[in-house]
């Protein structure tokens, strides 16, 4: 890539009305895809975690001042990469206090196939969770304890969420995270030998009693009302993080990562 010094690649726009600058500011306002199957990532970290894990990145938007972000990076030659004034770019992007670097990435495509890949699958399922954080920081912790992927329910808030993409702090570019209904979901856990275990605060088996070493599905509920009663029943068996203190139940995030962290000690 050129150096960012020189500015005969970089094409400035003016306008908010622009189609690309328009792209990027739906992208992070919708929580989805573009038509074209582009998702939005904003700030340095996020944008070098794309990079660094093999996506395409089709358009870079830099704040007039911040050409020096460019730096190190290595995009392909042919990036798209547009100099926005600040009040261009601040009309775009969500954070309060931008870093000053957007971009529009080729989303990476997963199935469902990919997060039941190998002998003893290891999967979170997302069960209406509705605080992008949360499933940020489930996605993080399931790629950091060796989860084969997770699967979101209906009801579940948007992976490519800008707040839930900084959460996973890059992990949802590699892990598979992919959306299923409850019936398509249950079909192939059962044709693939995969218990599914329910997460409920009481009357569960505790964590460090469930075998969670062979084909496991974890599911975790919403942040208020927890998994619904047709889920559990759903659900081969029930699992509790035991609790010794005097707290009525767990963050959903903290409960996921706690026993994800199990099913990795349990696996070794």
């Amino acid at each position: 890539m050129q150096e960012a010094s020189n500015h005969a690649h970089i094409r400035i726009v003016q306008s908010r009305q622009n189609a690309r600058v328009k792209d990027l500011r739906a992208a992070l306002k919708k929580s989805e895809k573009t038509a074209s199957g582009l998702i939005a990532v904003e700030g340095l970290h996020l944008m070098e975690e794309a990079l660094r894990s093999g996506l395409r990145v089709e358009t870079v938007f830099i704040r007039s001042g911040s050409l020096e972000l460019l730096g190190g990076l290595g995009l392909a030659e042919d990036a798209e990469i547009l100099e926005l004034p600040a009040d261009v770019f601040a009309s775009a992007v969500t954070t309060e206090s931008p870093q000053g670097i957007a971009a529009l990435v080729a989303a990476p495509a997963f199935s469902l196939e990919d997060v039941l890949r190998g002998a003893a699958p290891l999967v979170l399922v997302a069960a209406g969770l509705q605080n992008p954080g949360n499933l940020g920081t489930i996605v993080r912790s399931a790629e950091a304890f060796g989860a084969s992927g997770v699967v979101a329910l209906p009801g579940t808030v948007s992976v490519w969420n800008a707040k839930a993409l900084r959460a996973s702090s890059g992990s949802a570019f590699r892990l598979p995270v992919v959306s299923a209904d409850v019936s398509e979901l249950f079909g192939m856990l059962r044709s693939r030998g995969v218990r599914s275990l329910a997460t409920v605060v009481d009357r569960g088996v505790a964590a460090q009693e469930v075998d969670l070493i062979g084909p496991v599905a974890l599911f975790i509920g919403n942040e208020g009302a927890g998994l619904s009663a047709q889920l559990v029943a759903a659900c081969d068996a029930r699992v509790t993080i035991p609790c010794p203190g005097p707290v009525e139940s767990l963050n959903a995030a903290i409960a996921a990562s706690v026993l994800l962290y199990e099913a990795s000690r349990q696996r070794g």
